[in-house]
């Protein structure tokens, strides 16, 4: 009787080479391949696969947004100060249609070349070119667009397939030394603030109080003006009635004056008449 150890010995080949064979590419990525250590032409889709076993390699991709995250990043400014950035984000993506040629020139770590080292370059040169006040102050609000810009330049160069899409970084962390003499400074800065808000506060009340009682003299002075109007014109009507009166009573008197002398002459004329 024939042992069946030759037959298990098969079966248990056929399913290593099965298992070795499937494989499942993960939803957001694309599977690419390595035979005998070259990377072959070819991209699988999300879902199960078959390689041929034992002779290729296969890696998942990510195509979709990640964030990388950098972090503890030394540099030195202008001025010799030595600082250190704890944690730089990137957020990119690799665009599916380039995902051959990236592999190929950098392998699956090109984010490692583009992204890790690139950034450590980066602040290095933008911290060596800058005094303390401006990294840690002035310019800080600057670094993530600088940062994006240049790297999205130099893969735009050499790795079209990166998109940066955002760059988030951390606050600096400066010597405790210096960090106390920049709080007193916040602090002075801040009282200042409250002061000149303070000042502006005050000039606005004189300001108001200042309008307001330019408004009350100004009302006081149209007021005074209408009882002046009012006054001269009541005395006016005053003088024209009084003068209407004198006119009146003149020409009263001229008329009873007139009457007198009619009825004199009158009589001196009767008088005269009857003598004769």
């Amino acid at each position: 009787m024939a042992s069946p150890a030759p037959y298990f010995v098969v079966l248990v080949v056929m399913v290593v080479c099965a298992l070795n064979s499937i494989h499942s590419v993960e939803e957001g990525h694309v599977g690419v391949y390595w035979r005998g250590g070259a990377l072959v032409k070819r991209i699988s889709h999300p879902g199960w696969h078959l390689k041929v076993p034992f002779l290729d390699q296969f890696e998942n991709v990510q195509t979709t947004l990640q964030t990388d995250k950098v972090t503890d990043i030394p540099c030195g400014t202008s001025g010799g100060v030595m600082i250190k950035i704890d944690r730089v984000e990137v957020v990119n993506r690799l665009k599916e249609d380039h995902v051959y040629m990236t592999i190929k020139n950098y392998t699956v770590y090109y984010d490692k070349i583009w992204i890790f080292d690139k950034i450590h370059h980066e602040i290095n040169q933008f911290c060596s070119k800058h005094t303390l006040q401006e990294v840690y102050i002035d310019l800080f609000h600057t670094v993530d667009d600088r940062l994006q810009a240049a790297l999205q330049e130099s893969c735009n160069m050499w790795a079209p397939g990166i998109e940066i899409v955002a760059i988030r970084i951390t606050k600096p962390r400066i010597p405790d030394s210096i960090l106390k003499n920049y709080e007193q400074m916040e602090a002075e800065k801040t009282k200042l603030l409250v002061a000149q808000q303070t000042q502006k506060v005050v000039e606005k009340e004189a300001e108001t109080e200042k309008m307001k009682a330019t408004i009350e003299a100004e009302k006081s002075a149209a007021v005074s003006k209408i009882k002046m109007e009012q006054s001269t014109m009541e005395k006016e009507s005053q003088v024209r009635i009084k003068k209407l009166e004198d006119d009146a009573y003149l020409a009263n008197e001229k008329a009873r004056a007139d009457a007198t002398y009619y009825s004199a002459a009158k009589a001196a004329e009767i008088n005269k008449n009857t003598s004769t």
